[in-house]
């Protein structure tokens, strides 16, 4: 049925446009039409041409007449001027009125260009469409074709109003609590540990925030559990989240035992997508002989030996790629410190991408120059 609404719709608004080029009217006279209808139309028209054309001849001879009354002395040059003057002013009149003599051969001409515009034009737009259209494309209702909110032009746009909003309100702590969890999930790590200590020192002491600033930190020292995150996690120690990265720090320390026992404490809390929870579950695996644990998860994770990305489970491979990828994405349009780079060139030779980390490091050189810590990196790393 659509097609068939879609084609007489476009029928009629050929004809509408077309109309005049196959038929005219004049004083009320359709000219044009069909059969002996039409031939009489024709022959009407120019008989008025006919007509027209003696009485503008009938005003010429008039003229000229005149013009031979003065030569000879019967009027008198006012009256002549006068006379000129009227003649002419109805020469002039019927001139201008006269219709235009209709051939049949040009009515027909017109009406054989109108036909073929009328064909030519939708077959050449069916053709096209055909081509390069997508008639296979299944319809979308109004509220689906509303730009998704979790799409990445739409969270970047709803990151730069609320940035814009705190430039101009930086004590807007509910702003800053807002954009910090998207600092996270955009890979922008150090903004996100930025925006959780203006969340903090506006006055938020909940320990979930300071646990959230701990594992900010952790993700910019690559999977490090610095001093200042650590401090951050005991101001949360009853939280799972902290309770794991404090192991992991014990891992880090060499209290392996420690570590370990940690992480089975914690594992009926291991169900969820969150990054540590990740990080746990891979480590649980380990401890299992489920394989080597889980190295620069998103956030990082502690390095071990550069495991082999199959042994990642599905959600933990695709967390991993979506991390890598934002802070692929972001050191390209924005650049980065030497630390930013390396956490990516690290990244990708972890995950024995190692085209991508040759391609990151060019890219790292190429936006600091020569630079002390990426040589070290490439020669560490091999690349």
């Amino acid at each position: 049925m659509i097609w068939i609404a879609l084609a007489a719709m476009t029928g009629l608004a050929m004809a509408m446009v077309l109309w005049p080029l196959a038929f005219r009217r004049r004083d009320g006279v359709e000219v044009g039409g069909a059969g002996a209808k039409g031939n009489r139309a024709v022959i009407e028209e120019n008989r008025a041409v006919i007509e027209e054309n003696r009485e503008a001849a009938f005003y010429r001879a008039q003229l000229a007449e005149i013009a031979r009354d003065v030569e000879r002395g019967q009027l008198p040059a006012d009256e002549a001027a006068s006379a000129r003057a009227e003649a002419g002013r109805r020469l002039i009149a019927v001139a201008e009125s006269r219709p235009q003599a209709v051939a049949p051969g040009a009515l027909w001409r017109r009406r054989f260009a109108a036909l073929v515009i009328f064909v030519a034009v939708p077959a050449v737009g069916l053709a096209v469409y055909i081509k390069v259209g997508q008639p296979e494309l299944p319809d979308a209702p109004l509220a689906q074709r509303q730009v998704e909110r979790n799409s990445s032009n739409a969270v970047e746009a709803a990151v730069a109003k609320v940035e814009a909003h705190l430039m101009k309100e930086p004590g807007d702590r509910r702003g800053w609590e807002v954009l910090a969890p998207v600092y996270m999930k955009l890979g922008r790590f150090d903004d996100a540990a930025g925006a959780y200590r203006r969340t903090i020192a506006l006055g938020d002491q909940d320990p979930a925030t300071h646990a959230e600033l701990g594992q900010a930190l952790v993700a910019m020292a690559n999977g490090v559990v610095t001093a200042e995150a650590h401090g951050e996690f005991e101001q949360a120690p009853d939280l799972a989240m902290s309770k794991f990265y404090l192991a992991v720090a014990a891992e880090q320390d060499g209290k392996t035992d420690e570590a370990k026992a940690a992480y089975k404490a914690l594992e009926p809390q291991a169900k969820g997508q969150e990054p540590w929870m990740l990080g746990l579950r891979a480590r649980l695996d380990a401890m299992n002989g489920g394989g080597p644990p889980l190295a620069n998860s998103a956030p990082p994770l502690p390095e071990a030996a550069a495991p082999n990305p199959g042994a990642f489970a599905p959600d933990q491979q695709k967390m991993i790629e979506t991390m890598v990828q934002g802070l692929a994405d972001r050191l390209a349009k924005q650049g980065g410190s030497s630390e930013e780079w390396g956490r990516l060139i690290r990244a990708y030779s972890v995950l024995h991408e190692q085209d991508k980390a040759r391609d990151a490091l060019a890219s790292a050189r190429k936006a600091l120059g020569q630079n002390a810590d990426i040589d070290a990196l490439a020669k560490e790393l091999g690349i």
